[in-house]
This record gives structure tokens, C-alpha cells and sequence, in this order.
């Protein structure tokens, strides 16, 4: 598969995982691949402030659409926060009820009818999805999605509100979010891991979840901060600072010798896991890299967009698929 094949197969593609595995980078890294790509792409956030912008070098996102990577030889890049009760205040105003909106809201009624019908919360944002996606105002939404807990429930919420409400407007807006969501020339999930255990435990039972429970399509699986494999991991680091004339002073002859320990140790646990992942869940694999920095800015996103697009050239095109 190209680049331009995964950006354009579905509009829609939501990115889900672990928290702490860098599932709002890797959210971030595919927007700046697609704009890369020439396309456009919207990122989306709808947990709160998940640093999206930050990502870009911005200050956090807010209902309204701004500019975060500026068109010209590559596409544009756009973001914004979706959260249910924006999602509610514009509807309301779309309606006719706009000098009523706001009193309605502060009074937490949205929190009361909620409690009777749970997953109202999550259709509300996900209509607001659906309606951005069907607008074709970019070419590619990209949702940071929530943590892989409450990202089952998220996108249960249209079945579940299917089976508790069988008419009017909530039912026709939750039959609109699943058929977007089993869709897969409309939507596919990305799904997030570290090579490590349990993250990629979690993965693998997500990803059953989603296609048994959701339906949704799985694209290809992002392997995030991954070490470097170089060939020098069985070199002697003391024998080659010998080598190279350098003196070492007490106690960091151990110091290296263990830090080789712990390097070699890291790369064959990463291998293992990587494996592992493939055995249980035959879906291809994007890796990204390990980066040594605190702070991902917009150079570290570019070095991961990089990665992604590699990755991309050596995925196996899906077959299927409208």
C-alpha cells in the first residue's frame, strides 16, 4: 500500500489505545503524513485537553477550527476539540433555540438525560464527527479518540442507544454514527502500542472487541518508540573504549557494561513483543521511532510522519474493501 491509498480509503480514522502509549502523537504524526501526502487532514480531540496542538507548536484546541500546518506544497492541517456539550449548544442553535441554549446547558440537564440514557454523551460527539466527515471539508478526519477502556464504549454508544431508543432524533443520529462506523470505505481504527506486555495485551484484545462488538474496519497497527536496532549491540563497550584510547575512570566500566546489559535486554524484550503482536493479531505493522526528546514538537512530528509514510510503502494494499 502507498500513502495515498491508506489516506484516501476512508475518510474517516480513528486512533485508539492504552493511555501512555502515544496515541495523540501518533494521531498528530498521520495528519502531518496525510498533508505531506498533499492531502488535507482535520485532527480532532474529545477528551479534554490531550495536547493535540501543543504537538504543532499551538495552544490547546477549542470548538472552533483553527490552522495548524499551512497549505502550500504539502496540504493543510486543521484542529479543533469536540466535546458534548459544544456539540449540544450548536445543535441547539442550528434548531432555533439558541436564546434557550446556554440556560439549558447550565442548568446540567445534558448530565440528568445522560444518566437515563447512557452513551448520549458519546453520540453527541460522534454525530458532530459524522456530521464533519460527510462534509468533506478535508480530506482525511483524524480522531484522537479515548483511552482503549472507554474507546469500546465510545463506539458501542450508537448500538446501545439503537436498543434503548427506537424513534425520533437520538435513534436516526446513532443509526447515522454506525453506519459511518461500519463502513470501511468510511472508517477504519489505528490502533496504538508500545512494545511492551501489557500494552500489547490490551491491543490485541481492543482490536477483538471493536471488530466483534463495534464492527469497525482495523487498519494497519502503530508499534510506537521503538529503540534502534544497530549491529553494535554485542560489542564490548569497555574493550572499545579501550580501543578508541579512551581512559575510563572508577566505576564506569560498570556503568557501561550495564548500560549494554540493559540495551540488549530492552531490544530482544521490544523483538519478542513485536512477534508476539503479529502472532495474535495478523493485521500489518507501522514502527515508529523511540525519540529522545521531552517535548514532541512539530520537528519530532515531522521525523514521525517520515516513519509513518515509510511504513506505508511496505504495508500489503486491503482487499475487500469498497
Amino acid at each position: 500500500m502507498d500513502p495515498a491509498t491508506f489516506f484516501s480509503q476512508s475518510r474517516l480514522v480513528i486512533v485508539a489505545g492504552k493511555g501512555g502509549v502515544g496515541k495523540t502523537v501518533v494521531t498528530a504524526a498521520l495528519a502531518r503524513a496525510a498533508s505531506r501526502s498533499g492531502y488535507s487532514a482535520l485532527v480532532i480531540e474529545v477528551e479534554g485537553s490531550s495536547g493535540l496542538g501543543g504537538h504543532f507548536g499551538r495552544p490547546p484546541l477549542a470548538y472552533d477550527e483553527v490552522e495548524l500546518v499551512a497549505g502550500g506544497a504539502d496540504g493543510w492541517v486543521r484542529g479543533r476539540a469536540v466535546t458534548a456539550d459544544a456539540a449540544l449548544l450548536e445543535y441547539l442553535r442550528e434548531h432555533g433555540l439558541a436564546r434557550v441554549s446556554k440556560r439549558l446547558l447550565a442548568s446540567g440537564i445534558l448530565d440528568v438525560v445522560a444518566t437515563a440514557a447512557p452513551g448520549l454523551r458519546d453520540i453527541l460527539v460522534l454525530g458532530k464527527v459524522k456530521a464533519l466527515e460527510r462534509e468533506g471539508g478535508a480530506d482525511v478526519v483524524v480522531l484522537d479518540a479515548p483511552a482503549a477502556g472507554h474507546a469500546i464504549t465510545f463506539l458501542l454508544s450508537a448500538r446501545g442507544l439503537l436498543d434503548a431508543i427506537n424513534v425520533g432524533p437520538i435513534n436516526a443520529q446513532a443509526r447515522d454514527v454506525l453506519e459511518l462506523l461500519t463502513d470501511a470505505s468510511r472508517c477504519q481504527v489505528v490502533l496504538v502500542t508500545l512494545p511492551e506486555e501489557t500494552p500489547v495485551n490490551e491491543l490485541v484484545d481492543t482490536a477483538f472487541h471493536l471488530e466483534d462488538r463495534v464492527g469497525v474496519a482495523l487498519g494497519p497497527v502503530v508499534v510506537n518508540a521503538l529503540l534502534p536496532t544497530t549491529g553494535d549491540l554485542d560489542v564490548d563497550p569497555v574493550a572499545a573504549a579501550a580501543a578508541a584510547g579512551v581512559t575510563l575512570r572508577p566505576g564506569e566500566a560498570d556503568a557501561l557494561a550495564a548500560a549494554a546489559a540493559f540495551r540488549r535486554d530492552r531490544s530482544a524484550l521490544q523483538a519478542e513483543q513485536v512477534t508476539r503482536l503479529a502472532e495474535a493479531l495478523p493485521l500489518p505493522q507501522l514502527h515508529l521511532p523511540f525519540l529522545f526528546s521531552a517535548d514532541l514538537g512539530s520537528a519530532e512530528l515531522d521525523v514521525l510522519a517520515r516513519a509513518l509514510l515509510d511504513g506505508l510503502t511496505t504495508v500489503p494494499a486491503p482487499t475487500g474493501t469498497g
